[in-house]
């Protein structure tokens, strides 16, 4: 009985370290469609994956731009090609309210969960990163570099505007919209 007691201690640690970068938020939801999504080109033309640890870990391409509208400003986020995106571009425009957690990202929960089809087992996010924390079902904008977290699924990364919403403190919410093209 001992050894079932540590055995099941170890295995609860590890999933709550491995769930660190999962947080809670509530949301409210506007309804509506972003109509139809394009690749969005690099400079030479053809379909990219920003920058961060993220973009790796997605061998995918940018689909479309979202504009985040918050009391502080905005921020603007390319959107990978996955159907974690595609999902939450369907939902859009949405209104959320964020909250900071752990220091380190901005949550919010979308109205519903987020498809996790063709996911990874988890990334390794960077600063600027949009991903989906799958366990908990919650949006999260990294505005720090974090370890490896499982259940993390890469939706975009920010292009402006991480300094403005980095400092947002408390709840505050946060416009989405897509980005026409």
């Amino acid at each position: 009985m001992k050894k079932f007691l540590v055995v099941f201690f170890a295995l609860m640690v590890g999933a709550v370290i491995s769930l660190a970068g999962c947080g809670m938020g509530t949301a409210k939801s506007e309804g509506g469609s972003s109509g139809n999504i394009q690749p969005a080109p690099d400079k030479a033309g053809s379909a990219s994956l920003g920058q961060g640890s993220a973009a790796s870990a997605e061998k995918a391409v940018q689909i479309t731009k979202i504009k985040l509208t918050f009391e502080g400003g905005e921020a603007v986020a390319e959107l990978y090609d996955n159907p974690t995106s595609r999902d939450l571009v369907s939902m859009l425009p949405l209104t959320l309210s964020f909250k900071d957690f752990n220091g380190t990202e901005k949550i919010a929960y979308p109205p519903r969960k987020l498809s996790t089809e063709k996911a990874p087992d988890g990334i390794d996010p960077s600063e600027g990163d949009l991903t989906l924390c799958a366990p908990w079902g919650n949006l999260a904008i990294f505005y720090h570099d974090f370890r490896y977290s499982q259940g993390l699924i890469p939706i975009g990364h920010l292009m402006t505007g991480l300094e403005k919403l980095t400092k947002m403190n408390g709840d505050f919410t946060i416009r989405i919209e897509a980005v026409n093209q």
